[in-house]
């Protein structure tokens, strides 16, 4: 079994990690160090030291770090930062020169000034043709034009959710996870979609992190509109409390609201969680990207 070595490396402070093959340097966590991508040649920072993987987990070779980053490459960085600033000004102007509905959120120029990238959200699809050749009429290399979603707006942008700390995806998610409605309706969450969503307008990130555990509970637990036994007799569950596995039965015989432990009771038929139209209909614009 052929084993590579590789390394991790990432281009944004919370982005992808990417896999390169260290050759023979010598390199350490937080290294800056110069590879080339399909974009170009670009400078990233060491994620992961060096580790080895099965040659069949990679599904093409690995390309080689070209070096470490040296005083001279910081200082080509630090002209593209200042020249982004610059293209980003630029490029706001002829948007409103050509009349399109685009915002602009962020401008990137690879390492090697081979290509700048200018990332924008629109409602809708945008011609930007004529842009693209007045940009590139000015900055004199390739340009590539690229709609982001909200959700990668808020990752670019950053700010505070509603915890009161910094957004997940701009502090600690290197990509962003599939965050569904259902996931909500299983943590007895009010399904109101302000209180469900982000400042990105769609589903906080934040439900997938207890999804799986509240998803074993519910392998264990009667679900509302169950049918149970009980000490008092055959009942409903109408209501579950999860976290602490304590239910509210209404008896068959009875109009007396009982509590009981979810391992005092047996289940002879489980409910169902699930949503109703008018729900699905309020939510499902939460979950896209």
């Amino acid at each position: 079994m052929a084993e590579v070595r590789y390394i991790g490396v990432r281009f944004k402070s919370v982005g992808k990690i990417y896999y390169f093959s260290p050759k023979d340097i010598a390199v350490k966590k937080g290294d800056k160090v110069i590879v080339e991508t399909v974009r170009g040649v670009e400078c990233g920072e060491v994620v992961l030291t060096e580790r080895t993987m099965d040659e069949k987990q990679l599904s093409s070779p690995l390309k080689p770090i070209i070096r470490v980053a040296t005083e001279k490459d910081f200082e080509t960085i630090e002209r593209n930062k200042k020249k982004e600033k610059e293209a980003f000004a630029i490029c706001e102007e002829k948007i409103k020169k050509h009349g399109l509905h685009m915002d602009l959120v962020d401008v990137e120029c690879t390492f090697d000034n081979n290509k700048m990238l200018f990332y924008f959200t629109a409602k809708n699809r945008v011609d930007f043709r004529e842009l693209v050749k007045d940009l590139a009429s000015v900055f004199r290399t390739r340009i590539e034009l690229r709609q982001i979603g909200v959700r990668d707006e808020a990752k670019m942008l950053g700010g505070l959710g509603i915890c009161g700390q910094p957004f997940c995806c701009s502090r600690f998610l290197g990509e962003f996870q599939p965050v569904s409605v259902k996931m909500a309706k299983e943590q007895s969450l009010s399904l109101n979609p302000t209180k469900l969503s982000g400042s990105c307008g769609r589903l906080m990130c934040c439900l997938k992190y207890e999804s799986e555990a509240y998803q074993d509970l519910l392998k264990t637990t009667p679900k509302v509109g169950a049918l149970v036994n009980t000490s008092e007799g055959r009942g409903t569950v109408i209501d579950v409390n999860l976290l602490t596995g304590m239910l509210k039965v209404k008896p068959d015989k009875s109009d007396n609201i009982i509590t009981v432990k979810k391992t005092d009771v047996e289940l002879l038929k489980d409910g169902v969680v699930k949503l109703d139209k008018n729900e699905l209909r309020a939510l499902r614009q939460l979950e896209g990207k």
